[in-house]
Order: C-alpha cells, then sequence, then structure tokens
C-alpha cells in the first residue's frame, strides 16, 4: 500500500497537534484541546488527500513554510470550522425581534440593519429578512438591510446561492414555504430557492471574528451572534463581544444562543430576554 492510499491511518504527532492547534486558537478563536485531536486528525485528512501531502508533519510544513501557506491556511480554517445551522433556530428569537425589538427601534429610525455575524450556509440571515418583512407587512413599511458574514468561504457560497433542500425546511411553516421559497422546476426534484425579493436584502461577506478590524461600514440595530461564543476561551469571547457591540447603534439589541453566556463582560449591554441584550445609550 502506498503513502497515498494510506492517509487515512495518519495520526498527528504531539508537535504538529500542538503547532496547529495554537494557531487555529489564535487566528480563528477556536479552543481545540487534546480531546479534540481526532476531530482535528478527522477534518484535515481530505486537505492531506487534495495535497498529495502523506503526514501532518510535512503538512505543518507546508501550512507554515511554503509560498502557498496563506492559501492553505483559508483551506484549513474552512475544514475545520463547525457550519451548522437550521431555519427557525430558536425561534423565540425571531418572535422577540418581530414583537419587541423593531417596535422599540421603529420610534427612532426609519431605517434598520441587521447582522447575521456567523451566517453559516445562510438560514439565519434569510430567517431575519422573512421576518422583517412580516413585521412591515403587519406595522409600517421602513427600509431594512440584512449583512451576513462568517469565516468560513465555502459557506458563505452556499448561502449566496440560496439553493436548499426539501428537509432543510421541513420546520418552516406551509405559509412561510409558500411566501418566501420557489421550488425547483426539474420535475421530483428536491431543492428549492429562497425568493429573489429576500435574496437582494440579504449582502454576504467574509469575515473573522477575531481580527481587530471587521470592515463593517455603519453600524448595526439588531445582532444575531449565536452559538459562536462556545468555541472561543473567555477572553477572546470578551474581545469579540466588545467589537460588536463597537458595531451596534445605542439601543440595538444582540442576540446570542442560549447555551451562550455574558457573564463578566456586559459592557453596555443589559438583559432584556432570554439571551438578548440591548445596549445602554451613553
Amino acid at each position: 500500500m502506498n503513502d497515498t492510499a494510506n492517509l487515512s491511518l495518519r495520526k498527528i504527532g504531539d508537535k504538529e497537534f500542538k503547532q496547529l492547534s495554537e494557531f487555529i486558537e489564535d487566528e480563528v478563536g477556536i479552543k481545540l484541546p487534546e480531546v479534540k485531536r481526532s476531530l482535528l486528525e478527522s477534518r484535515l485528512q481530505k486537505r492531506l488527500k487534495i495535497l498529495g501531502i502523506v503526514d501532518f508533519k510535512e503538512y505543518c510544513n507546508h501550512v507554515f513554510h511554503s509560498t502557498e501557506g496563506a492559501t492553505e491556511v483559508l483551506e484549513m480554517i474552512d475544514a475545520i470550522t463547525t457550519n451548522k445551522t437550521d431555519f427557525m433556530r430558536e425561534p423565540a428569537h425571531f418572535e422577540y425581534m418581530v414583537h419587541e425589538a423593531l417596535p422599540e427601534i421603529v420610534k427612532t429610525r426609519a431605517s434598520i440593519n441587521l447582522w447575521s455575524a456567523a451566517c453559516s450556509s445562510g438560514q439565519e440571515p434569510y430567517n431575519m429578512a422573512m421576518f422583517m418583512e412580516e413585521f412591515i407587512h403587519k406595522n409600517r413599511a421602513v427600509n431594512y438591510s440584512v449583512i451576513a458574514t462568517d469565516i468560513s468561504k465555502s459557506s458563505l457560497q452556499k448561502a449566496q446561492e440560496a439553493v436548499y433542500n426539501n428537509r432543510d425546511i421541513e420546520v418552516v411553516s406551509d405559509r412561510f414555504k409558500k411566501q418566501y421559497f420557489l421550488k425547483s422546476r426539474k420535475a421530483g426534484s428536491e431543492l428549492v430557492r429562497i425568493k429573489p425579493e429576500i435574496r437582494k436584502q440579504v449582502t454576504f461577506q467574509g469575515i473573522n471574528l477575531m481580527k481587530e478590524h471587521y470592515g463593517l461600514s455603519g453600524k448595526f440595530d439588531i445582532v444575531f451572534c449565536r452559538n459562536v461564543l462556545i468555541y472561543f476561551n473567555k477572553e477572546n469571547q470578551a474581545r469579540v463581544i466588545q467589537r460588536i457591540i463597537d458595531h451596534m447603534t445605542d439601543g440595538a439589541y444582540l442576540f446570542l444562543g442560549h447555551s451562550e453566556s455574558l457573564a463578566g463582560m456586559r459592557n453596555h449591554l443589559v438583559s432584556v430576554g432570554s439571551s438578548v441584550y440591548r445596549k445602554e445609550s451613553n
């Protein structure tokens, strides 16, 4: 059996695991303790195969010491990033947005900026746009835009395509399916696509939340950053939260995942609901 065929059996050595895990935490904030060794190993096996690299020692040399290293870093991050999301995830947040947050925001603003800070394959920002449409229909017209960001280039590509499987929208109500999704014209196809009037409201951009500058213009009235902080240590959590706060308008709302907490780092934020915070005015 040659080395290439034997790639699936390659194990990551202690030195290479330490080198890669420390770099990944510094670069994107994702913690990879010893218990995650097999996860890192399995997720990078495909990269070794694509590159024709026979072991992790050679892979580290490629990442850190070759002219193609910077390009491979992006591929590596894409491989190890967890991109799991669903339509209507934590629906209570969307209900709060429509019935509590938006009525307060529109008292002083006729244009609303929303940010999905870790959009994965697009379900969350498209849901945000759908619920904005629901609010507008039942209340009054306002202009709005959704900025959707993620570190994974493959997830952003899927999000921009806005094509999903029928299984992906099983949790979506029949009314929403009819209102906001298009069925494929191909006989027997299980694919659906977000309608263009929703797609045009959402703009996608690659962002690493660990970087000091995000390159975002303007500030946001509603920010969803759910199930992201759980991958960071406390120090990095605090840094990311402060950067997000800096991108929020006074009175803006921040939505976190229900398993996440801002204990000890609520600068200018007050709790107003379950995993929902509002930025205080200066």
